[in-house]
């Protein structure tokens, strides 16, 4: 079968909405390390990741191991309604990592799904469904995420089950704020965001959800401090802060393991996914208990933290932390930048 067969069939029975990259797309048939093969057999250093996904490589001996452990035993899907060793121990690792007291983990299949859950915790924690989200923010595809998206490219509808306040990012090249340095625009960003605050909400306002470094924004970086400064006046309030840590956790900006460490404040809930599966579906949301254990009713998920993801992640978890790969992110990130 030549790529062009599967071109046409891909175009016959997929939605035209679903990109393809090149000119020319490729199949890609293996993987091992840095590198991919495509269907043709030509070989490529990988800088994409499945999405940024893939964060050891391909192939890696310790995750491959731990999933045929798990298939081994027959067990592939259970549940959220048993038990799920598993699952349990890596909610343990992610929970003691994630620097916020008493925390508790929910798992997902993906990002949108882990900020998905972030907006069912915090609607019903302050029983509002005010959110402050950020311009040029990305924080997935399902029908709340996409209402707190601020970018419009990747928002594919102007419907939205939630009433959404804008707030201005502090992003030194573009805006209103790009033409401050670095101090006055964070500055300008507090201030915009008590403006928001008396002039767009009424009454209780859930939470501000935001990014610490815009990934599909185009890898924007606010001035560090911008979270503890919003934090300062949420906490006012009450309002929580997310942080949405999909493409920034796991030591990925080098200097820190989660990129609201940047900022010198702890968020009351964070949202991860993408490199903790390196491959599997992998998501979740952690948050203290108080706040975690607000969503009234029942709740659970077919799919998320199954047998086989939460293996994957757990080999995940272990190889970067004993192979030190926030170390090996900070030394090629200053080659690179």
């Amino acid at each position: 079968m030549t790529d062009d067969d599967l071109l046409a069939r891909h175009r016959a029975v997929l939605p035209s909405w679903m990109p393809l990259y090149y000119n020319e797309p490729i199949e890609i048939v293996a993987g091992s390390g840095r590198r991919v093969t495509d269907a043709a057999g030509r070989s490529y250093l990988d800088f994409f990741g499945g999405v940024l996904t893939n964060m050891l490589g391909y192939d890696i001996a310790e995750v491959r191991e731990a999933v045929e452990r798990q298939l081994a035993t027959g067990v592939v899907h259970t549940s959220t309604l048993y038990l799920i060793r598993q699952q349990v121990e890596l909610a343990e690792k992610i929970a003691q990592r994630s620097g916020i007291p008493d925390a508790r983990v929910f798992f997902t299949n993906s990002g949108t799904e882990a900020n998905e859950a972030a907006l069912l915790v915090a609607t019903n924690y302050r029983r509002s469904h005010q959110i402050l989200a950020v311009r040029n923010s990305y924080h997935g595809r399902s029908y709340a995420t996409m209402g707190i998206t601020g970018n419009r490219t990747w928002s594919a509808s102007s419907l939205n089950p939630l009433q959404v306040a804008w707030l201005h990012s502090g992003d030194r090249l573009r805006g209103l704020l790009s033409r401050l340095d670095a101090d006055d625009r964070l500055d300008a960003a507090v201030e915009d965001l008590r403006e928001v605050l008396a002039t767009q909400t009424v009454g209780e306002v859930a939470c501000l959800i935001a990014e610490p470094i815009q990934g599909v924004g185009g890898f924007v970086q606010p001035p560090d401090g911008l979270f503890a400064g919003w934090k300062k006046v949420l906490d006012e309030s009450g309002i929580l802060l997310v942080s949405d840590e999909v493409q920034t956790g796991w030591g990925r900006t080098g200097e820190h393991f989660w990129g609201y460490q940047a900022h010198g404040v702890t968020p009351d809930l964070l949202t991860f996914a993408k490199g903790i599966g390196n491959g599997f579906a992998l998501g979740g949301v952690v948050g203290r208990a108080e706040v975690l254990d607000a969503v009234r009713g029942i709740s659970f998920s077919t799919f998320g933290g199954n047998p086989l993801a939460t293996a994957a992640g757990n080999a995940v978890l272990d190889y970067l932390l004993d192979h030190d790969l926030q170390a090996n992110a900070a030394r090629t990130g200053a080659i690179l930048y």
